[in-house]
């Protein structure tokens, strides 16, 4: 439901509107942090050396923030159900709308990458070392099933990159632009500070 209120582009202060509870700002800032880590190792591995000493353990530590991202985005998407988020801001339809779609189009493919990922792993009987603390053990070796989930995964790697732009684009547009306070939705509150 969207709300009535439209603040518009406004000058002074951004306007207070109400937040995100701190578990779903805990739940949002540490998936994004994983994002950030997942990415670097993948174009790190994958640009070494096929014998290279590192590809496999930057691997196993890709595929291990791949299945955090995974339980974080299962958890958001729980606590989300059970609490609902606070009301949406006002803003033209059609911009309203595509923030709707890319939302849920990122919670999609947060969950649509880790799968894929793991189980092109795992049918091509690869066992995966989740951060070295316990195997998770793979499949019989598949190549038709194996080569399917990593052309899945290929492709979302694209979705991945524009959704997240879109998704910083959309925040830039807010801070900037229009200045309405929606980034502080997603932030702890601030006290104000007591001069003496």
């Amino acid at each position: 439901m969207t709300s009535t209120h439209n603040p518009g582009p406004v000058s002074g202060p951004s306007p207070a509107f109400p937040r995100y509870s701190r578990t779903a700002q805990a739940l949002h800032w540490l998936t994004s942090l994983l994002v950030l880590a997942v990415l670097p190792l993948a174009w790190v591995a994958t640009s070494l050396a096929r014998d290279a000493a590192a590809k496999p353990v930057l691997f196993q530590f890709h595929k291990s923030v791949g299945l955090t991202i995974l339980a974080l985005v299962v958890a958001r998407i729980l606590w989300r159900t059970f609490n609902p988020p606070p009301p949406e801001v006002s803003e033209p339809a059609g911009l309203a709308l595509i923030a709707r779609v890319s939302h849920w189009l990122l919670y999609a493919v947060f969950l649509l990458m880790p799968v894929s990922g793991f189980l092109l792993s795992a049918f091509n009987g690869s066992t995966t070392q989740f951060f070295y603390l316990f195997p998770i053990p793979g499949f019989e070796k598949n190549e038709a099933i194996r080569n399917l989930f990593q052309s899945v995964h290929r492709a979302g790697q694209w979705a991945v990159y524009a959704l997240v732009l879109l998704h910083i684009a959309g925040t830039a547009w807010h801070v900037a632009i229009r200045r309405d306070g929606v980034l502080d939705r997603m932030l702890p509150e601030q006290k104000p500070l007591i001069r003496g």
